[in-house]
């Protein structure tokens, strides 16, 4: 029996136990979901682990100008996704990695090794799509109850209490720095992505354009990050594919912002 057809049926024997069941907005699919049915409820999470995830990546930078350009796309990004009540955070870390995560309810982490390798404020704007994405879709606390339900089921512990027995079981958080995303999810993200751009004005070729300044990085040097991702040069091509078929006729007049992102960004980061 295959890993993702086990957890089919263990994830519909757990949206039946526990009623832990939600629907992915962008996919509109049902999902197991043992935090609740609504993203708010990610957002303690994400509140919660932020500050060790900073302190892990060398802190957040002090540039005020450089952090509200980068939120002030975040939140363009944020604001044609699937949750723009949610209250986004879009930080820069000061890590030479070339990286961007996010943690659930909406924070959202780019590094300045990745806002160094980047031109253009569309190609910063299909990072953070990506990586939004994730949390509008709830990659993040899907991933951890699929875990979650395992443990539960594979050690037949069925708590009386469904709350008590939650907070017993997230004691797998702690491999929460484990956890990765599916190549499903990372497609998703991808994809999603691309409207979030094009709704928020940006060309989403911005992010067929990153897809292959990461495959030409990862040559060079190994990318830890794309191994549990789809290769950069297979995402270039379903990217490019995508807008030609959806969103051909609507790029007049998208911004690319070679200009903004220097002054923003690239002389910031150099000063």
């Amino acid at each position: 029996m295959s890993k993702k057809l086990v957890l089919l049926i263990f994830s519909s024997l757990l949206c039946f136990v526990y009623g832990g069941c939600s629907v992915n907005p962008v996919t509109g699919e049902s999902q197991l979901n043992l935090f609740g049915s609504d993203i708010r409820n990610d957002v303690s999470l994400g509140r919660q682990w932020s500050p060790q995830l900073e302190k892990e990546f060398g802190g957040v930078v002090e540039n005020v100008s450089l952090g509200n350009y980068v939120n002030y796309v975040g939140l363009n990004i944020a604001q044609a996704g699937h949750a723009p009540n949610l209250e986004w955070h879009f930080k820069v870390l000061r890590h030479n990695s070339v990286n961007a995560f996010a943690l659930p309810g909406g924070y959202i982490y780019i590094t300045t090794g990745m806002l160094k390798k980047l031109n253009s404020e569309a190609q910063l704007a299909g990072v953070l799509a990506h990586e939004s994405v994730h949390v509008t879709a709830r990659h993040t606390t899907v991933r951890m109850s699929e875990q979650i339900g395992l443990d539960i089921l594979l050690s037949s512990v069925i708590s009386e209490d469904t709350q008590r027995g939650l907070v017993q079981a997230t004691s797998v958080v702690r491999r929460i720095v484990a956890l990765k995303y599916s190549r499903d999810d990372e497609r998703q993200a991808d994809t999603a992505g691309l409207g979030y751009m094009v709704k928020a004005g940006y060309n989403p070729y911005g992010m067929v354009e990153t897809m292959q300044m990461l495959a030409e990085e990862n040559m060079v040097r190994p990318i830890e990050f794309l191994s549990s991702h789809p290769a950069p040069q297979d995402r270039r091509e379903y990217l490019a594919q995508k807008i030609q078929t959806n969103y051909y006729y609507n790029l007049a007049g998208l911004k690319i912002g070679k200009e903004d992102y220097r002054r923003a960004v690239l002389e910031q980061l150099n000063n």
